[in-house]
C-alpha cells in the first residue's frame, strides 16, 4: 500500500516489526510482530541466512494479521561492530550566473565531501549533511537560493562492510520482501525517541541493545559522531548464567524480571529462585547477588560509551546529557549508575510522536523499530527542501556487490 511504511529491526535477540500507515499527515502503528533471532543473528550481524529469514517472515507476518495488510517493502536497520564514522568537508565553487545557489550546486559540495577513500570491502551508507558554509558563512542549514561564490558542505559520513550489508538484504529477499533502505540502528532510533531541543544543544544516544550499544552524538541539531560498542544485554544474560550455574533461558527469564544494575537499590531480604543445569533443581539465592553480576557489567558496557564520547569534539557539549533506549535501558537502576558514569543528566527514551497502537510499541525495545517507520515517513513525505536523497546509496552497494562477485566467480 502507498501509505503504508514498514520498519525492520533485525537485533540479536529479536527481530522486531512495526507496520504504520499515514492517516491525514499523521503516522498510526497498526501493527507489530516480533520474533526471536538468537540464532540468526549476532552482535547484530546475519550468522545464518536461513534461520533470519524464518524469524523475519514470523515477525513480518504476525504484523501483518494485526494490521490486516500484505506488505512487500521495509526500512531495515543495520548495526554491528563493523560500522564506522567520519566527518568531511567538500567545497565548490557556485557555477549559476548570479552566484545564486542551486540544488545542483548542494549536489555536487556534498558529492565533494563523500569523496573521502575507504577500502574495497566497505561501502558508504549515510552521507547526512551538518551544515553548509556560503562564502566563510557558517552555520547555514538550507544555502538553495542564496548569493555567493564558494560553498562548503561539513558531513557526516557512515560506512558498513559489504558482506554485512549484503547478507541483510539476502535475509529480507529470502522472505519475500524488498528493502527500501538500509538506516544506521542509532540514526533510526533517534527519530523516535529525541526531541529538537535535546539535538539542539547536545545530547548522546546510547541504544543498548542485545549484542551491540550504538552510540550516536547529537550537537546543533545534526549528527556529530556515531560508534558501534561489541557489549550488550546478552553479555549479562551471559554473565548471569555463569554466576547462577543457570541455563541462558533462565538467566534472561531472571534478568528480565529481578535485574537491577544498581546493588544500592536492592533490599537484603530479597530472593529469587533460581533452576539449575542439566536436571539440577532450584536453589534460592540473594537478588543483591544478581545484582553484584549485573552492576559491573552494565558499568562496563556504559564506561566503554563514555570513553568512546571523550574522544570526540563534542564531548564536552552534551548540554541535554544522555538518553539511554534499547531493551536493557528498561532494567531498574540503569539510570542512576549512567548519571554516575557519565556525570550528566540521564533518562529513558521510549518511542513517541505517533497514533494508533501506542501502547504496545511505547517500549524502549522498539526504538530501532519505530524509527525506522519515521525515518522512512520523513524520507517519502516530509523530506526539507535541500536535503540530500540517499536512496541511491543502497542501490551503489548491490552494485559493488554484483562487481566482486562477478570478479570472484568469473560471472
Amino acid at each position: 500500500m502507498a501509505n503504508t511504511i514498514v520498519g525492520l529491526d533485525l537485533g540479536t535477540t529479536k527481530i522486531a516489526c512495526v507496520i504504520a500507515e499515514v492517516d491525514r499527515d499523521e503516522l498510526r502503528i497498526v501493527g507489530v510482530g516480533t520474533c526471536p533471532s538468537n540464532e540468526g543473528l549476532r552482535r547484530g550481524v546475519v550468522v545464518n541466512l536461513e534461520k533470519t529469514a524464518r524469524a523475519i517472515d514470523k515477525a513480518v507476518s504476525e504484523a501483518e494479521l494485526m494490521a490486516g495488510v500484505k506488505i512487500d517493502a521495509v526500512y531495515a536497520g543495520i548495526a554491528g561492530d563493523h560500522i564506522r564514522s567520519i566527518n568531511s568537508r567538500g567545497v565548490i565553487a557556485v557555477s549559476r550566473g548570479g552566484n545564486e545557489i542551486s540544488q545542483a550546486d548542494v549536489d555536487r559540495v556534498i558529492d565533494a565531501a563523500r569523496a573521502v577513500a575507504i577500502p574495497m570491502d566497505r561501502e558508504i551508507l549515510h552521507v547526512i549533511p551538518q551544515g553548509f558554509i556560503v562564502d566563510d558563512q557558517e552555520g547555514i542549514r538550507d544555502p538553495i537560493g542564496m548569493s555567493g561564490v564558494r560553498l562548503e558542505a561539513e558531513v557526516h559520513i557512515v560506512t558498513g562492510a559489504v558482506n554485512s550489508a549484503e547478507n541483510i538484504y539476502k535475509s529480507i529477499k529470502r522472505a519475500g520482501l524488498k528493502v527500501h533502505d538500509l538506516v544506521l540502528q542509532p540514526l533510526a532510533s533517534s527519530y523516535a525517541v529525541l526531541t529538537p531541543d535535546e539535538k539542539a544543544i547536545g545530547v548522546a544516544l546510547l541504544d543498548i541493545g542485545g549484542g551491540t550499544t550504538d552510540i550516536a552524538l547529537f550537537y546543533d541539531g545534526s549528527i556529530r559522531h556515531t560508534a558501534v560498542i561489541g557489549l550488550g544485554g546478552y553479555n549479562l544474560t551471559n554473565d548471569i548464567a555463569i554466576g547462577l550455574h543457570t541455563p541462558t533461558e533462565v538467566a534472561e527469564e531472571i534478568k528480565k524480571k529481578f535485574g537491577s544494575a544498581a546493588l544500592s537499590q536492592v533490599r537484603e531480604d530479597e530472593v529469587i529462585a533460581v533452576s539449575g543445569v542439566g536436571g539440577r533443581g532450584e536453589r534460592e539465592v540473594s537478588r543483591q547477588v544478581l545484582a553484584q553480576i549485573i552492576e559491573p557489567r552494565m558499568e562496563e558496557i556504559l564506561g566503554l560509551a563514555l570513553r568512546e564520547i571523550k574522544r570526540t569534539d563534542e564531548a564536552e557539549m552534551l548540554g541535554a546529557g544522555v538518553v539511554l533506549t534499547g531493551g536493557a535501558a528498561k532494567m531498574p537502576g540503569v539510570t542512576a549508575l549512567a548519571e554516575q558514569v557519565f556525570n550528566h543528566p540521564v533518562r529513558v527514551g521510549e518511542p513517541k510522536g505517533f497514533g494508533g497502537v501506542t501502547d504496545m510499541v511505547r517500549d524502549p525495545m522498539y526504538a530501532t523499530a519505530v524509527g525506522l517507520v519515521m525515518y522512512g515517513y520523513e524520507s517519502r513525505f516530509r523530506k526539507p527542501e535541500g536535503a540530500i536523497d540517499e536512496s541511491h546509496l543502497f542501490d551503489s552497494i548491490l552494485a559493488k556487490m554484483k562487481g566482486w562477485f562477478g570478479e570472484i566467480f568469473g560471472g
